[in-house]
């Protein structure tokens, strides 16, 4: 905000909805049967995730690579100095 305010430049800000949900896992990750989704006699099974959820510790992390990767892309540049795209 400030490099905006100090060179004068307009400014667009987006929210992308149930953005750690498009984190892709570069690991394994298993998770217990959903509450209300076990089934009879496979009680001791597990769900092997194959993108990120909500509550996943490396859920923010995924999700900043996949928009680093998309973002970088499309021909913006990070100031390294700030971690910030232009």
């Amino acid at each position: 905000m400030a490099i905006v305010a100090h060179f004068d430049l307009e400014l667009h800000q987006m929210d992308v909805k149930t953005a750690f949900l498009n984190g892709d896992l570069d690991e394994e990750v298993y998770m217990e049967q959903p509450i209300g989704f076990v089934e009879v006699g496979k009680e001791d099974l597990v769900c092997k995730l194959n993108k990120s959820i909500y509550g996943l510790k490396q859920a923010s992390r995924q999700w900043y690579l996949k928009f680093d990767k998309i973002i970088t892309q499309n021909g913006f540049k990070e100031i390294q100095l700030i971690d910030a795209y232009i």
